[in-house]
Protein backbone atom coordinates (compact mmCIF):
# COMPACT_ATOMS: atom_id res chain seq x y z
CA UNK A 1 0.00 0.00 0.00
CA UNK A 2 1.41 3.43 -0.93
CA UNK A 3 0.56 6.06 1.57
CA UNK A 4 1.67 9.34 2.14
CA UNK A 5 4.57 8.97 5.09
CA UNK A 6 6.38 11.94 4.89
CA UNK A 7 5.28 16.33 5.57
CA UNK A 8 6.46 18.74 3.29
CA UNK A 9 8.05 20.33 6.53
CA UNK A 10 9.64 17.17 7.27
CA UNK A 11 11.17 16.96 3.82
CA UNK A 12 12.46 19.95 3.10
CA UNK A 13 13.99 20.04 7.19
CA UNK A 14 15.81 17.16 6.39
CA UNK A 15 17.58 18.47 3.19
CA UNK A 16 18.27 21.44 4.99
CA UNK A 17 19.49 19.56 7.40
CA UNK A 18 21.62 17.38 5.72
CA UNK A 19 23.31 20.72 3.43
CA UNK A 20 23.86 22.31 6.84
CA UNK A 21 25.72 19.47 8.70
CA UNK A 22 27.87 18.99 5.60
CA UNK A 23 29.14 22.01 5.42
CA UNK A 24 29.30 22.31 9.39
CA UNK A 25 31.45 19.40 9.81
CA UNK A 26 34.26 20.21 6.92
CA UNK A 27 34.54 23.86 8.00
CA UNK A 28 34.58 22.99 11.39
CA UNK A 29 37.52 20.60 10.76
CA UNK A 30 39.18 23.89 9.26
CA UNK A 31 38.51 25.75 12.65
CA UNK A 32 39.90 22.67 14.45
CA UNK A 33 42.93 22.51 12.51
CA UNK A 34 44.09 25.89 13.93
CA UNK A 35 44.26 24.31 17.24
CA UNK A 36 44.59 20.49 17.17
CA UNK A 37 43.64 19.82 20.47
CA UNK A 38 40.77 19.20 22.76
CA UNK A 39 41.00 19.70 26.63
CA UNK A 40 38.70 19.35 29.56
CA UNK A 41 38.37 21.25 32.46
CA UNK A 42 38.11 25.49 32.50
CA UNK A 43 41.53 26.30 30.80
CA UNK A 44 44.53 25.16 28.73
CA UNK A 45 48.07 25.97 28.27
CA UNK A 46 51.58 24.89 28.55
CA UNK A 47 51.24 24.54 32.44
CA UNK A 48 48.69 22.18 31.74
CA UNK A 49 48.08 19.04 31.51
CA UNK A 50 44.17 18.29 30.52
CA UNK A 51 44.61 17.76 27.10
CA UNK A 52 42.57 14.39 25.99
CA UNK A 53 43.38 14.71 22.10
CA UNK A 54 45.92 15.98 20.04
CA UNK A 55 46.68 15.55 16.27
CA UNK A 56 50.06 16.89 15.19
CA UNK A 57 53.12 15.89 13.46
CA UNK A 58 56.87 14.96 14.38
CA UNK A 59 60.51 14.39 12.74
CA UNK A 60 60.94 10.69 11.54
CA UNK A 61 63.77 8.83 10.28
CA UNK A 62 61.60 9.32 6.51
CA UNK A 63 60.43 13.25 7.37
CA UNK A 64 57.22 14.15 9.16
CA UNK A 65 55.48 11.78 10.52
CA UNK A 66 51.89 12.14 11.70
CA UNK A 67 50.62 11.20 15.09
CA UNK A 68 47.62 11.21 17.00
CA UNK A 69 47.59 11.38 21.09
CA UNK A 70 44.71 10.05 22.52
CA UNK A 71 44.94 10.16 27.14
CA UNK A 72 48.51 10.40 26.89
CA UNK A 73 48.98 7.50 24.32
CA UNK A 74 50.58 8.17 21.38
CA UNK A 75 49.91 6.64 17.92
CA UNK A 76 51.07 6.66 14.10
CA UNK A 77 48.84 8.10 11.27
CA UNK A 78 51.10 9.07 9.16
CA UNK A 79 49.22 9.27 5.80
CA UNK A 80 45.75 9.84 7.43
CA UNK A 81 45.54 12.20 10.21
CA UNK A 82 48.46 15.18 11.42
CA UNK A 83 50.73 15.42 7.62
CA UNK A 84 48.99 16.73 4.55
CA UNK A 85 51.03 17.48 1.48
CA UNK A 86 53.86 17.25 3.47
CA UNK A 87 52.84 20.21 6.00
CA UNK A 88 51.76 20.07 9.33
CA UNK A 89 48.27 19.62 9.30
CA UNK A 90 45.48 17.48 11.55
CA UNK A 91 42.71 16.88 8.82
CA UNK A 92 43.76 16.74 5.23
CA UNK A 93 42.57 19.41 2.91
CA UNK A 94 39.98 17.38 1.07
CA UNK A 95 38.18 16.93 4.67
CA UNK A 96 38.05 20.63 4.71
CA UNK A 97 36.37 23.84 3.77
CA UNK A 98 37.65 25.59 2.38
CA UNK A 99 40.99 23.51 1.10
CA UNK A 100 43.74 25.66 1.83
CA UNK A 101 43.98 27.11 5.05
CA UNK A 102 41.97 30.11 6.27
CA UNK A 103 40.41 29.89 9.92
CA UNK A 104 38.91 33.40 9.02
CA UNK A 105 36.57 31.78 5.70
CA UNK A 106 36.04 28.41 7.36
CA UNK A 107 34.14 30.22 10.32
CA UNK A 108 32.04 32.85 8.22
CA UNK A 109 30.77 29.29 6.50
CA UNK A 110 30.39 27.81 10.18
CA UNK A 111 28.81 30.46 11.75
CA UNK A 112 26.18 30.95 8.50
CA UNK A 113 25.03 27.44 8.20
CA UNK A 114 25.00 27.13 12.49
CA UNK A 115 22.26 29.55 12.50
CA UNK A 116 20.36 28.21 9.41
CA UNK A 117 20.49 24.39 11.29
CA UNK A 118 19.44 26.82 14.71
CA UNK A 119 16.16 28.54 12.46
CA UNK A 120 15.23 25.37 10.65
CA UNK A 121 15.37 23.06 13.74
CA UNK A 122 13.14 26.21 15.44
CA UNK A 123 10.91 25.96 12.67
CA UNK A 124 10.41 22.18 12.78
CA UNK A 125 9.99 21.82 16.23
CA UNK A 126 7.12 24.50 16.22
CA UNK A 127 5.50 22.73 12.98
CA UNK A 128 5.80 19.43 14.29
CA UNK A 129 4.60 20.07 18.12
CA UNK A 130 1.13 21.57 16.02
CA UNK A 131 1.08 18.33 13.15
CA UNK A 132 1.73 16.01 15.68
CA UNK A 133 4.60 14.74 14.41
CA UNK A 134 6.77 14.81 17.19
CA UNK A 135 4.25 12.43 19.28
CA UNK A 136 5.67 9.37 16.44
CA UNK A 137 8.94 10.42 17.28
CA UNK A 138 8.73 9.48 21.01
CA UNK A 139 8.63 5.75 22.34
CA UNK A 140 5.64 3.94 24.30
CA UNK A 141 5.96 0.90 26.64
CA UNK A 142 4.93 -0.94 23.77
CA UNK A 143 7.43 -0.11 21.49
CA UNK A 144 10.17 -0.48 24.02
CA UNK A 145 8.90 -4.19 25.09
CA UNK A 146 9.15 -4.96 21.34
CA UNK A 147 12.81 -3.65 20.99
CA UNK A 148 15.12 -6.65 21.60
CA UNK A 149 12.91 -8.47 18.98
CA UNK A 150 13.07 -5.42 16.57
CA UNK A 151 16.88 -5.11 16.91
CA UNK A 152 17.15 -8.87 15.79
CA UNK A 153 15.19 -8.34 12.89
CA UNK A 154 17.72 -5.30 11.61
CA UNK A 155 20.72 -7.65 12.63
CA UNK A 156 19.05 -10.01 10.44
CA UNK A 157 18.06 -7.55 7.40
CA UNK A 158 14.36 -8.01 8.69
CA UNK A 159 12.84 -4.44 7.32
CA UNK A 160 8.93 -4.29 8.34
CA UNK A 161 7.80 -1.39 5.90
CA UNK A 162 4.83 0.21 8.13
CA UNK A 163 3.07 3.78 8.25
CA UNK A 164 5.00 4.05 11.68
CA UNK A 165 8.26 4.27 12.55
CA UNK A 166 9.94 1.04 14.58
CA UNK A 167 11.42 1.94 17.92
CA UNK A 168 15.50 1.97 16.75
CA UNK A 169 14.08 4.59 14.22
CA UNK A 170 12.34 6.35 16.78
CA UNK A 171 15.55 5.94 19.49
CA UNK A 172 18.04 6.99 16.75
CA UNK A 173 15.85 10.03 14.96
CA UNK A 174 14.51 11.28 18.69
CA UNK A 175 18.29 11.18 19.79
CA UNK A 176 19.65 13.62 17.30
CA UNK A 177 16.86 15.69 16.87
CA UNK A 178 16.01 16.44 20.61
CA UNK A 179 19.91 15.38 22.08
CA UNK A 180 22.59 15.71 19.79
CA UNK A 181 21.22 18.96 17.92
CA UNK A 182 20.88 21.12 21.15
CA UNK A 183 23.96 19.74 22.40
CA UNK A 184 26.05 20.71 19.57
CA UNK A 185 24.01 24.50 18.88
CA UNK A 186 24.42 24.93 23.19
CA UNK A 187 28.15 24.04 23.43
CA UNK A 188 28.89 26.05 19.96
CA UNK A 189 27.09 28.93 21.60
CA UNK A 190 29.01 27.87 24.99
CA UNK A 191 32.58 28.55 23.05
CA UNK A 192 31.48 32.48 21.85
CA UNK A 193 32.67 35.28 24.26
CA UNK A 194 30.33 37.44 23.02
CA UNK A 195 27.36 34.88 24.11
CA UNK A 196 28.92 34.27 27.09
CA UNK A 197 28.34 37.40 28.09
CA UNK A 198 24.64 37.43 27.44
CA UNK A 199 24.22 33.37 29.17
CA UNK A 200 27.21 33.27 31.65
CA UNK A 201 25.57 30.03 33.04
CA UNK A 202 26.04 28.02 30.18
CA UNK A 203 30.30 28.35 30.83
CA UNK A 204 29.01 26.64 33.90
CA UNK A 205 26.84 23.93 32.71
CA UNK A 206 29.29 22.82 30.29
CA UNK A 207 32.73 23.65 32.75
CA UNK A 208 33.92 25.83 30.62
CA UNK A 209 35.24 26.73 26.75
CA UNK A 210 37.55 24.20 26.25
CA UNK A 211 35.24 21.13 27.29
CA UNK A 212 32.00 22.64 25.69
CA UNK A 213 34.80 22.52 22.66
CA UNK A 214 35.69 18.74 23.23
CA UNK A 215 31.60 17.73 23.85
CA UNK A 216 31.18 19.44 20.35
CA UNK A 217 33.71 17.69 18.87
CA UNK A 218 32.79 14.09 20.42
CA UNK A 219 29.17 15.06 19.11
CA UNK A 220 30.16 15.59 15.74
CA UNK A 221 31.59 11.83 15.54
CA UNK A 222 28.54 10.56 17.20
CA UNK A 223 26.10 12.38 14.16
CA UNK A 224 29.01 11.40 11.54
CA UNK A 225 28.37 7.83 12.83
CA UNK A 226 24.52 8.13 12.98
CA UNK A 227 25.19 9.30 9.41
CA UNK A 228 27.10 5.75 8.27
CA UNK A 229 24.33 3.63 10.14
CA UNK A 230 21.73 6.09 8.70
CA UNK A 231 22.99 5.34 4.60
CA UNK A 232 23.20 1.30 5.62
CA UNK A 233 20.00 1.36 7.02
CA UNK A 234 18.28 3.00 3.56
CA UNK A 235 20.35 0.63 1.47
CA UNK A 236 19.49 -2.64 3.36
CA UNK A 237 15.57 -1.83 3.45
CA UNK A 238 15.39 -0.24 0.25
CA UNK A 239 16.93 2.86 -1.57
CA UNK A 240 14.59 3.54 -3.65
CA UNK A 241 11.04 3.15 -1.23
CA UNK A 242 12.80 5.05 1.43
CA UNK A 243 14.06 8.17 -0.80
CA UNK A 244 11.06 8.36 -2.63
CA UNK A 245 9.26 9.24 0.84
CA UNK A 246 11.80 11.85 2.02
CA UNK A 247 11.74 13.37 -1.69
CA UNK A 248 7.95 12.59 -2.55
CA UNK A 249 6.56 12.17 0.90
CA UNK A 250 5.21 8.47 -0.51
CA UNK A 251 6.34 5.70 0.86
CA UNK A 252 4.89 1.81 0.52
CA UNK A 253 4.20 -0.20 3.50
CA UNK A 254 3.69 -4.07 3.41
CA UNK A 255 0.06 -4.61 2.82
CA UNK A 256 -0.13 -7.10 5.80
CA UNK A 257 1.18 -4.61 8.04
CA UNK A 258 -0.63 -1.56 7.41
CA UNK A 259 -3.71 0.08 9.07
CA UNK A 260 -5.72 1.67 6.66
CA UNK A 261 -6.28 4.53 9.04
CA UNK A 262 -2.44 4.73 8.89
CA UNK A 263 -2.71 5.39 4.99
CA UNK A 264 -3.86 8.50 5.26
CA UNK A 265 -0.43 10.65 6.75
CA UNK A 266 2.30 10.02 8.87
Amino acid sequence: MLIYRQKLITRITHWIWAICLFFLMLTGLQIFNAHPTLYIGQESGFEYDNAVLAIGAREGADGLQGVVQVFGQTFDTTGVLGVSDGEVRAFPAALTIPSYTSLATGRTIHFFFAWLLVGTLTVWVIASILNGHVRQLIPNLADLRGLPRDIADHARLRFHHTASYNVLQKLAYGSVLFVALPLMIATGLTMSPSFNATAPWLLDVFQGRQTARTIHFITMIALIGFFGVHMLMILAAGPLNELRSIITGWYRTDDAQTDPKDARHD
